[in-house]
């Protein structure tokens, strides 16, 4: 099962590129850029990779940021980058967004994965802020599929960003946003009704309210689910407990993603593997979860259906017997 998962055509639609960064990069990126960090060795941040909640990984996770100054059988990637990490030290949103955008262009030329970015606003921050970095993310909106929402979600609803997100919209940018990880269903209905989001990322906490669920299985609005940060951060106790099964089961559209994977411990097969073997899913499942990543993501319908059909060939399913 652990081979069937690592080769599994799929799309990662929930990946933050500023949560990819490991211990010994961070140490060596310090050194490079002159900067301090309150930790002695690579195995003290290990230590510290221990959360108890969202905020506790945010701490850390902006720790980290600040060392970037300078620019598996996964098929296409969907990547959040959060230009306000970099902007407010002084950091050119050119420079955040270059050196991001080359090694995209990089990966999919050395690599073969397709890409596209998603600016996300930090929700702890004022909606002037996200005025400001939408002004300066305008000349290159052609590269940057659409606009997000993250950080601390509790008490910093969508409302509080709504204006910006109209913005957004008639600049033309697709909607998506991080709703229902901490915060109330509330949250994601916001998300839904002011932003017209094409997704929401994270979104377990929609299991409280059957009239959302209902809804997000009649618009088959995406979630992006990340099942290990999930755990990492206490908003499940254990995988056995996580909802991700559950979710499938409704016939709602459940992706598996990463989120911040030097972080949580483990990129996306990770994450599958993880799921599988702790929910035991089987193949027909973790099929569903590949396909809905490829049907929720930005793609072209062509491209979506090129992606399906090599999924299909390699779960080895026919006319017959597809979902």
């Amino acid at each position: 099962m652990k081979e069937f998962i690592q080769n599994l055509p799929k799309a990662e639609l929930h990946l933050h590129i500023e949560g990819t960064l490991e211990p010994e990069m961070m140490f060596k990126l310090a050194q490079r850029n002159k900067i301090d960090l309150p930790y002695e060795s690579v195995s003290e941040v290990k230590e510290a990779y221990n959360f108890d909640n969202l905020e506790s990984f945010l701490d850390i996770y902006y720790q980290g940021s600040q060392v970037l100054q300078k620019g598996d059988s996964v098929r296409h990637t969907e990547i959040f980058f959060d230009p306000q990490s970099h902007t407010d030290r002084g950091i050119d949103f050119e420079t955040a967004y270059q050196g991001i955008y080359q090694a995209l262009q990089d990966g999919e030329s050395k690599l073969g994965i397709s890409s596209q970015l998603i600016l996300s606003f930090l929700r702890h921050l004022s909606q002037e802020e996200a005025f400001n970095v939408l002004e300066q993310a305008l000349p290159y909106k052609d590269t940057i599929v659409a606009v997000g929402l993250d950080s601390a979600e509790q008490g910093n609803p969508p409302s509080k960003f709504k204006a910006v997100f109209d913005r957004a919209k008639a600049e033309g940018f697709l909607t998506v946003a991080h709703a229902g990880e901490e915060g109330p269903p509330d949250y994601i209905w916001e998300a839904i009704l002011l932003y017209d989001v094409s997704r929401i990322d994270h979104g377990g906490r929609s299991m409280e309210d059957p009239k959302l669920l209902d809804y997000l299985v009649d618009r088959q609005i995406p979630l992006t689910v990340c099942p290990l940060s999930n755990v990492e951060l206490k908003v499940f106790d254990s995988m056995a407990e996580h909802n991700l099964k559950k979710l499938l089961d409704l016939n709602i559209c459940a992706t598996v993603n990463s989120d911040d994977p030097s972080y949580f411990g483990g990129y996306v097969s990770k994450n599958y593997q993880a799921a599988q073997e702790s929910l035991n899913l089987n193949k027909q499942e973790l099929y569903q979860l590949a396909k809905n990543s490829f049907q929720a993501s930005f793609l072209s319908l062509e491209t979506k259906q090129e992606l399906i059909a090599e999924l299909e060939n390699y779960c080895g399913l026919t006319n017959s017997n597809r979902a």
